[in-house]
């Protein structure tokens, strides 16, 4: 366990009133089991009802607001250092990928020598045209496994769209910027369209020439509606983080995107975990798909975890404070449950001097933008975020996620520590445990 940091208890101004806030029902991480006596008499009489941020009397089962209790011990997992990433062997090098030359002189100058799993055994099936389901956890490759097949697809016959849904605006840029990295000088157009940025300019964008469409469900099924963009044109359809597609609510949209699409396609299909509800799905959208899934674990191993565990009285902003103060946390995304928490705690972290970015719903596409600008260039050496940024967003060299809230669901969390530990790196992982 995460050995708490002596605190000057009398130097806040930011301290709790513990007793006064656990009073009253919060829709909180803590829930008392239905018909046990509360954890202190003073809280009143058990209800039968849950209260929010009431912890139960081990303080071991920390739930979110989807009711799904979560065992402390799967947030303590402590590195290991294999050599299965290190003994894996490659079927293929970039090199030897049957794809035009110009493209793999692009890929090779990029410092693509030798795939990653996901993108060695993926690749040779999305070049034969063949639909695919990868299941692979978070920072493995999955976006140039299908980028670099479906751009040779558009460079053999340039009327090839391709239409990439996702579930984040954020992720949306990510692969359109990778997407410009690999086409250098080859006339590959692309559109983004998310909500959050001016939908007129989308709309002028595409009335112009473009092979790629990469955008989110709720902003692409405007532009459908106002007839912008016409289905039938797509002969390739990519989806991405699916799951968390699911969870936000979109398989409406994503249903409506699909059906106006040509059934005679190619559908690729990426998910980090594997559910009924998604393999539902996959019998729905895809036609005899090949099936990959280079899923190990469900949080990588080289990412450290542990818990930080706040007693009685604790100053939960004085504890997180004197980790920031330590020199290995050079580059922190914190993760909080609210817009609102989010936003006031980057403040209150600005606040005691520390340079901190945040970003959440309510902040524009511009202002998010320049946040998440500042942190990946390392002007800023915080970012306190909402789970909206807790799948897709590749930042490099993330030395430490910290859940200052506890996530809502097991799933949440294995995404949010997924934003560290990438690319087979070492990273850390520490959650507040009240």
């Amino acid at each position: 366990m995460y050995k708490k940091p002596f605190t000057d208890k009398g130097s806040s101004s930011f301290s709790k009133k513990p007793l006064k806030k656990f009073s009253k029902p919060s829709g909180g991480s803590f829930a008392v089991k239905p018909g046990s006596k509360p954890a202190y008499k003073s809280y009143g009489k058990p209800t039968g009802k849950p209260f929010g941020r009431k912890p139960f009397k081990n303080f071991s089962k920390p739930k979110g607001r989807r009711g799904q209790f979560i065992d402390v011990s799967k947030f303590i997992n402590k590195a290991v250092i294999t050599e299965e990433v290190e003994h894996f062997k490659p079927e293929h090098a970039f090199a030897d990928f049957k794809v035009v030359d110009a493209l793999k002189t692009a890929v090779i100058k990029k410092g693509y020598e030798l795939p990653t799993p996901i993108q060695d055994r993926a690749i040779p099936h999305v070049l034969k045209g063949e639909d695919l389901v990868g299941i692979a956890n978070t920072g493995t490759g999955k976006t140039a496994a299908f980028l670099i097949p479906l751009i040779n697809k558009v460079l053999l016959n340039r009327k090839e769209q391709v239409l990439v849904i996702v579930p984040t605006r954020e992720l949306a840029q990510q692969i359109e910027t990778e997407l410009l990295a690999f086409t250098p000088g080859m006339r590959i157009f692309s559109v983004c369209c998310v909500g959050g940025a001016p939908i007129g300019k989308q709309i002028s964008l595409l009335r112009y020439e473009y092979n790629f469409i990469i955008g989110t469900p709720g902003r692409l099924k405007d532009l459908i509606d106002r007839k912008m963009i016409k289905l039938a044109e797509f002969q390739t359809l990519v989806l991405d983080e699916a799951d968390r597609m699911l969870d936000m609510g979109f398989v409406h949209d994503m249903r409506a995107v699909m059906a106006g699409m040509p059934k005679e396609r190619q559908t690729l299909f990426f998910s980090a975990t594997l559910s009924q509800d998604i393999e539902k799905l996959i019998s729905e959208f895809l036609h005899e798909p090949v099936r990959i899934s280079v899923k190990t674990q469900d949080t990588a191993k080289s990412v450290d975890q542990d818990v930080v565990r706040l007693k009685h009285g604790d100053n939960k902003l004085d504890i997180l404070h004197d980790l920031l103060n330590q020199k290995e946390f050079s580059k922190v995304l914190i993760f909080g449950r609210t817009k609102h928490g989010v936003e006031k705690l980057s403040k209150m972290l600005e606040e005691r001097g520390f340079k901190a970015q945040s970003i959440h719903g309510d902040k524009n596409q511009s202002k998010r933008q320049q946040a998440l600008a500042l942190f990946k260039g390392g002007h800023s050496q915080i970012l306190v975020a909402t789970d909206v940024a807790a799948r897709g967003l590749d930042i490099a060299d993330v030395t430490h996620v910290i859940n200052y809230d506890i996530p809502e669901t097991y799933d949440d969390y294995v995404h949010r520590i997924g934003r560290t530990g990438r690319g087979g790196k070492a990273g850390k992982a520490l959650t507040f445990i009240e």
